[in-house]
């Protein structure tokens, strides 16, 4: 299926926005640290595509889109969920879905409180941690390694890769790491150890939109019994979904087995039927 990109100016820099499906409720797609848009190739040119409209961006300092013209404010959680509204005010979006991968999901629980058009949030690779318990919420410190530091060898992209993606990895995800402003991963780090954007476990604990937790069951970055832990105020189908033997990008890895799952919820969120608490 063909897609539309096209460049929307806002004040965190120029995004870069890929989009497919004209009609039907409209899904954000949020990458994650260091990627970019094209992780969502296979929803973008699916199934999906032909009911909803589905909108993908190059966050701040990734992909196509600009380096952010003042990286403080922009290369922030809030920072970041914030150029995530303003991009969808821009489109004329007033009511979305969004899923939200890894970093993505985090911006997205941020957005719960920036957006009120938000109908559906889906996350994936992420656990909903406060500034005090971040570890418990992965498989090793995320501060300690790759992902937060600001200049990169080729090995550290390349093990970089390799966990995340393992072997479904392509050239394209190496190139985003390595175009990625380091700028970002720095101020990224810096900015959750100064507990700026708040503890996202109480922001899913006392949200009322749907919320769909869906991880790959063999993830090796994410802690999924701490993910299965947290409270959480309106859990679609009451429980955290594993999709068994898939890693920490599982809608890339096997959408074939991701993306039914996105559709359900989609259909559900579309029916009200995601609701799981009185309102």
């Amino acid at each position: 299926m063909a897609t539309r990109q096209h460049i929307i100016t806002t004040s965190h820099g120029s995004l870069a926005v890929e989009e497919s499906g004209e009609r039907g409720m409209p899904v954000l797609l949020v990458h994650g640290n260091s990627s970019c848009r094209g992780v969502f190739r296979h929803q973008l040119q699916g199934r999906l595509a032909g009911r909803y409209r589905l909108i993908a961006f190059d966050l701040p300092g990734h992909g196509e889109s600009s380096d952010a013209p003042d990286p403080m404010r922009s290369y922030t959680r809030p920072g970041l969920a914030d150029a995530s509204v303003e991009l969808l005010e821009k489109l004329g979006v007033t009511e979305c879905v969004v899923f939200g991968w890894s970093l993505g999901g985090h911006i997205g629980i941020d957005m719960l409180s920036r957006f009120p058009g938000m109908r559906g949030l889906m996350i994936s690779g992420t656990p909903a941690v406060g500034f005090d318990n971040m570890a418990e919420g992965f498989r090793g410190s995320p501060h300690s390694g790759v992902a937060g530091r600001r200049d990169l060898s080729d090995a550290d992209i390349d093990g970089f890769i390799q966990g995340i993606f393992g072997e479904s990895a392509e050239p394209f995800l190496r190139d985003a790491v390595a175009r990625t402003d380091g700028r970002f991963r720095q101020r990224l780090f810096a900015a959750a150890r100064a507990g700026e954007g708040g503890d996202q476990r109480v922001a899913v604990a006392g949200s009322h939109i749907p919320l769909a937790v869906v991880n790959g069951g063999a993830d090796r970055l994410v802690n999924l019994d701490y993910v299965d832990s947290v409270a959480y105020g309106n859990l679609w189908e009451r429980r955290c979904h594993r999709l068994p033997g898939l890693g920490h990008a599982s809608f890339w890895e096997a959408p074939g087995d991701f993306d039914p799952v996105l559709e359900r919820f989609l259909q559900d969120v579309e029916g009200g039927r995601a609701t799981t608490r009185a309102l």
